[in-house]
């Protein structure tokens, strides 16, 4: 109500994101229409030339390549965060604030420390493969004394198994880094759930499956979509994941921005690439504001 102190509490975080965030994006969006003149020397054209070469097919299947990789992991968190998600709900009060505190434990630790970490579960000789050969060897004993070795041999050609440095390995990694941003959302949702509508749909004959899918996604639908935006996007331009667990062809969209920055040093067409990606942003960010529109005009019908 007072214009004075909306000034003062709202001009210095203003004044931050203008300097320290629009400017910077506006200087990126003027050089994605510049050339390289020389090594070093870039001039600002007003061309297209970075946009089109964008378009070429190598990138373009890259681009395609990180669109898998982000949808994947979208689907499988929303497969692994939906039962969480609906156990926190459902626990007991006391217990709900412990297990809330799980979801986000990972983000107290450094995201290079994490990715680490899951490099040596990963591995050759990590823990996951450490752990499937001492059942194996385990079940081997067994086996040998059914008379069955061609099995242990059959098994043996697979140990250990190769989960590190391959498309396997970055959505692994993507979906050990994203899940809670599923998870939280859905709580949200879920919380909110009336829990006679399912009683009434059990009492009505309904299978606790139908029931599931006929009165508990409807319901969680809105949780759905703000997961699934908020794990795809910031997967769509995940650089970190796929540059410590992929392999040469698992790159994605990101890691090319990189070094075009870096290594290549060209500015322009990493700019271009950048901001393609931030138009494929805002598209997924307008489809979410038009469903949204869309579902409140619908209520209010």
């Amino acid at each position: 109500r007072n214009p004075l102190v909306f000034w003062v509490v709202g001009l210095p975080p203003t004044t931050w994101l203008l300097l320290f965030f629009l400017v910077p994006l506006a200087l990126v969006w003027v050089l994605s229409f510049a050339e390289l003149r020389g090594v070093v020397d870039m001039e600002v054209t007003g061309t297209l030339a970075n946009y089109v070469r964008a378009l070429d097919p190598l990138y373009l299947q890259i681009f395609g390549k990180s669109f898998v990789f982000a949808g994947l992991t979208t689907v499988v968190s929303l497969v692994f965060g939906f039962p969480v998600a609906l156990a926190i709900v459902f626990a007991p009060r006391r217990w709900r604030a412990v297990l809330l505190l799980l979801v986000i434990l990972p983000f107290w630790t450094n995201l290079l420390i994490r990715t680490y970490a899951l490099i040596a579960v990963l591995r050759s000789r990590g823990f996951v493969n450490f752990t499937l050969e001492w059942f194996w060897e385990k079940a081997n004993a067994v086996l040998s004394l059914l008379g069955l070795g061609s099995f242990q041999l059959l098994g043996d050609r697979f140990m250990p198994m190769e989960l590190l440095y391959n498309n396997t390995a970055v959505v692994i990694g993507l979906v050990y880094v994203h899940l809670p941003f599923m998870v939280l959302p859905l709580y949200a949702s879920l919380e909110k759930l009336d829990r006679s509508l399912i009683e009434a749909a059990l009492d009505l004959g309904a299978s606790q499956l139908r029931a599931f899918a006929t009165v508990v996604v409807p319901l969680a639908l809105p949780g759905i979509i703000s997961g699934a935006i908020l794990v795809f996007i910031p997967a769509l331009g995940s650089f970190l994941t796929p540059d410590l667990l992929g392999g040469t062809d698992s790159q994605m969209i990101a890691n090319v921005i990189e070094r075009q920055f870096k290594s290549a040093n060209d500015w322009p067409f990493g700019s271009a690439l950048s901001f393609l990606l931030m138009y494929l942003t805002f598209g997924a960010l307008a489809l979410r504001a038009l469903y949204t529109r869309r579902t409140a005009g619908q209520g209010r019908a």
